[in-house]
């Protein structure tokens, strides 16, 4: 019966995410949080110019909603043999990681405000993100250390092993690693809301498999959050989610999979946006090196496939794929590893 509350999640999600779009869209519109398109972005982007940003907080309202009420209500209603100490490592995880998630969103917001405010698509310098976001990765572990977390982490075919005091920089710089990342894959029609559906689907089925019902809600809000905001999202985009929405993707996928103790499997849930990170890092340090010679013909990658004349349909259906096959690979190292 537990297995109900995942469904109860995805169901809300989705709805009250879909629903929030009648008028959040129009109320962004009439405060004119609209996007401003980069010059050196592809040219039919200038098509896009206005389209209201800080859509994001379609599935952000979705997903904390839903989590919160599911998750209290099955602690209340499901009797349970786990010891309280395990209980409380547990809620910490699920509570906490809305939290960091939360906080990155507010980081997000806060880029997005400076971008409408003066109207450029350039809001906080990189230095103040990367120590915003740092700020909130160093404070999510330290407050997982305080409620009883190890270091132990999930390794195929070896299980969970302890890497020591090496656990904690070594998360921070993953978790701001992966955040950035999901906000590079923002760039064009549906694309993150898709591959972050996709993933989150995966994390239903691999925290549903290891019976973590928090964090199978906590996944199932998330796409059922994702799904809803594609309506609005998917092309030709009557809204942008904005580095608002982009970043709490971010730190949602990391608190689910740090929960899980299994941060090794963002190498595959995670390959996506992985690739459009390293894209631009291959970009700018191969520009560098040639003296003003590009290795794709723009970056992030969904950008080059874009001048190479792919739709953008294309790019997330191909993309989305991708991202499902990675992901059920990290479902079966779980299961078979």
């Amino acid at each position: 019966m537990s297995g109900i509350w995942t469904i109860i999640a995805a169901a809300s999600s989705f709805a009250i995410s879909a629903i929030m779009g009648i008028w959040l869209v129009p109320f962004l519109r009439k405060l004119h949080f609209g996007q401003t398109i980069l010059e050196i972005g592809p040219k039919w982007h200038k098509g896009k110019q206005g389209t209201p940003t800080m859509g994001g907080f379609m599935f952000i309202a979705a997903s904390v909603i839903t989590t919160l009420v599911c998750v209290i209500l099955y602690h209340l209603t499901a009797s349970t043999d786990v010891a309280p100490a395990e209980t409380r490592l547990m809620s910490a995880k699920i509570y906490g990681g809305i939290i960091m998630a939360a906080a990155y969103g507010a980081i997000g917001f806060l880029d997005d405000y400076v971008k409408v405010a003066k109207k450029r698509n350039l809001g906080l310098t990189p230095k103040q993100k990367l120590l915003l976001q740092f700020f909130v990765a160093i404070a999510y572990l330290g407050a997982m250390y305080f409620f009883g977390d190890n270091t132990k982490t999930f390794i195929p075919f070896a299980g969970m092993v302890d890497i020591g005091l090496f656990y904690y920089p070594i998360s921070a710089i993953v978790i701001v690693g992966i955040v950035n990342a999901v906000n590079l894959t923002d760039g064009i029609d549906g694309l993150d809301g898709s591959v972050t559906f996709f993933a989150a689907i995966f994390l239903i089925l691999i925290s549903g498999y290891m019976n973590l019902i928090g964090l199978s809600v906590m996944s199932a809000a998330l796409a059922g959050g994702c799904l809803g905001f594609l309506l609005w999202n998917f092309h030709p985009a009557k809204t942008f989610m904005g580095d608002t929405g982009s970043l709490y993707l971010g730190g949602y996928l990391c608190a689910v999979l740090f929960g899980l103790d299994m941060e090794i499997l963002l190498v595959l849930i995670g390959l996506v946006y992985i690739a459009e990170m390293f894209s631009v890092i291959l970009q700018v340090s191969y520009f560098k090196l040639t003296h003003g010679k590009r290795l794709f013909k723009m970056s992030p990658i969904h950008h080059h496939f874009e001048m190479c004349g792919w739709s953008e349909v294309k790019i997330v259906v191909v993309f989305s794929i991708v991202e499902a096959v990675f992901s059920g690979a990290a479902l079966s190292l779980v299961v078979f590893g």
